[in-house]
């Protein structure tokens, strides 16, 4: 849909990164508006995860986690909405941050779901993420959802913790056993440093993916309505009057991934259906985001695997609702508006890394990257 097209303006976060005397090498790969968990969708082929090229990166900023991984880079930048910086970063092998909603200006970002999106960092070193997200974070006058919110304070060097993780997690029945033991063992080692660890209920967990497929996909339908190949963009050549343009140049310049969510957000969208989808999730989506800052008021951090599996192969998953439940563990922080890290955990006898995903209450951020400094140096 924008091949060729050269956006007349940059984003904030990349005119922060060039100000501060980064050197930008170049734009990575992902998933088609950054929709996918694969990056299997992209107009440029697929990315070859650099651990094992046979297997995906994730997505969708899987281009922007391999580029890492693969040592082209220091750092880099991606965008998550449902776990697209986190997911990556597990199937990689590296660190990937997405911060609080609100705590870096969208503008600039292609908008996949408005509500949803942050723009984050990917890093071999937890002091490198630490470092990009302090040059990209804050208010924006451009970016209206961008908060002005004071930076929090790291966490004091050598206070125990309180650590809370998900029953649910270990016990989800496509676990993988590897992943669920090494948590497990995480979970002990947390507790004979003298941290204080609790175990949690996850309400609702069932909904969590369902929720954020139809909240995401309803804003995405809004949002994506701009490239109808009149503005610019694709437009397809022969097209009679203004309806047959729309209906051929999306049909043309959008690929199969995209015109699923499309059609599925419009339908939840439409007369008949916005109460009992779209009005339903919206009001699922506050019980989750207040059960969650509940149970973090009380908390310094929860902790959970980033993902069930190690990265899998290319063409590997084909069914959708399969795909889309990749983002069972990472959905949680995007519904909530709260930060996220990955961080790699260890290693599967299979050889792949896997990560564990620390989370934290909203504008914790600088606190949660201490901790996960702390984690990662041990």
């Amino acid at each position: 849909m924008l091949e060729g097209y050269v956006s007349p303006y940059s984003a904030t976060a990349v005119e922060r990164v060039a100000a501060a005397d980064a050197v930008i090498i170049g734009r990575t790969n992902c998933d088609e508006f950054a929709m996918g968990s694969s990056n299997e969708n992209s107009a440029y082929g697929p990315v070859g995860n650099p651990v094992d090229p046979a297997k995906v990166p994730g997505g969708s900023s899987g281009g922007a986690a391999a580029s890492v991984a693969a040592g082209l880079c220091h750092m880099a930048l991606g965008s998550d909405t449902g776990g697209s910086i986190r997911q990556p970063a597990s199937f990689c092998g590296v660190a990937g941050f997405k911060p609080t909603y609100g705590r870096v200006s969208r503008y600039g970002l292609i908008a996949f779901a408005s509500s949803f999106d942050q723009i984050g960092p990917f890093a071999h070193d937890t002091k490198d993420i630490a470092a990009l997200y302090q040059v990209i974070a804050g208010p924006d006058e451009r970016d209206n959802t961008s908060s002005h919110r004071p930076p929090s304070s790291p966490l004091e060097a050598g206070r125990k913790l309180k650590i809370g993780y998900y029953r649910h997690c270990l016990e989800h029945p496509g676990m993988d056993p590897e992943i669920r033991g090494h948590m497990e063992e995480r979970i002990e080692k947390f507790r004979a440093e003298g941290h204080v660890v609790e175990a949690l209920e996850l309400p609702m967990a069932d909904l969590f993916v369902p929720t954020y497929y139809i909240l995401s996909t309803a804003e995405a339908s809004s949002n994506l309505a701009r490239y109808d190949g009149i503005r610019y963009g694709h437009r397809a050549k022969g097209a009679g009057g203004v309806e047959q343009t729309y209906e051929k140049s999306r049909s043309e310049g959008l690929g199969p991934e995209v015109k699923r969510r499309i059609l599925l957000g419009t339908f939840v969208l439409s007369a008949g259906y916005y109460d009992a989808y779209y009005g339903q999730g919206m009001r699922v989506r506050r019980i989750i985001r207040n059960n969650t800052l509940e149970t973090l008021s009380r908390l310094d951090l929860v902790v959970t695997p980033t993902c069930p599996t190690t990265a899998f192969g290319h063409g590997h998953i084909s069914d959708p609702v399969a795909m889309y439940l990749q983002d069972i563990f990472t959905v949680q922080a995007n519904l909530a508006g709260i930060p996220a890290i990955s961080i790699p955990s260890g290693r599967h006898s299979n050889g792949l890394p896997f990560g564990m995903q620390l989370m934290a209450k909203p504008f914790d951020d600088e606190r949660l990257l201490s901790i996960a400094e702390r984690f990662s140096a041990a």
